[in-house]
């Protein structure tokens, strides 16, 4: 864009290529760019780099939470794992309530165990059995509806979706990371 105080002849003269100066040399350029690795005020050039990796992470704890794209790691990513993460978190599971329950074992046999005798640590090792039990059938019933939803929606189901949407189940609800994105019993179209 030409400035206000060139002429004409001036203006015409630069596009077609005469130049006005000389050309800088290479050192004045350089210089020219040149600014310091260390500010001069450390403590306020440590201050905003904090502030600007707090924004940061801030914003991509934000992103993660709403589920955006961009701030997913690469394992969460794309349209088919996004409808596996919904599927799971749609769901009720047994698979859920798996870590708290064998806690829940674990301290009783444990902390109960002169109380309850052979036969009561029997019963609760055989109990803790049927739990797993119980949450493997889950699961796989869980891994049949996810590949009969997923094969629906597209045309095939990419590797490890499977796997990922299956075992989002056994995380508790406000552990999962990216956190859900839809309420327990939305219907999925």
């Amino acid at each position: 864009m030409p400035e206000a105080d060139e002429s004409v002849e001036e203006t015409q003269a630069r596009l077609n290529g005469a130049k006005s100066a000389p050309t800088p040399r290479r050192k004045d350029q350089v210089a020219a760019r040149q600014r310091p690795l260390i500010a001069s005020d450390r403590t306020q050039a440590k201050a905003n780099d904090r502030q600007r990796r707090a924004e940061q992470q801030d914003r991509i704890r934000r992103g993660m939470a709403t589920g955006e794209e961009q701030f997913l790691l690469p394992r969460d990513r794309g349209p088919q794992r996004r409808f596996a993460r919904n599927f799971a978190d749609a769901r009720t599971c047994i698979a859920e309530f798996f870590f708290p329950i064998i806690i829940l074992f674990f301290i009783v046999s444990i902390g109960l165990s002169p109380l309850l005798g052979y036969q009561g640590q029997l019963a609760t090792t055989f109990s803790m059995y049927g739990v797993l039990l119980l949450v493997a059938i889950d699961m796989f019933f869980t891994w049949r509806a996810l590949k009969k939803r997923l094969l629906t929606k597209f045309d095939s189901v990419e590797r490890g979706v499977l796997w990922y949407g299956t075992f989002r189940t056994l995380q508790l609800r406000f552990m999962r990371q990216p956190k859900p994105q839809v309420k327990r019993g939305t219907k999925l179209e």
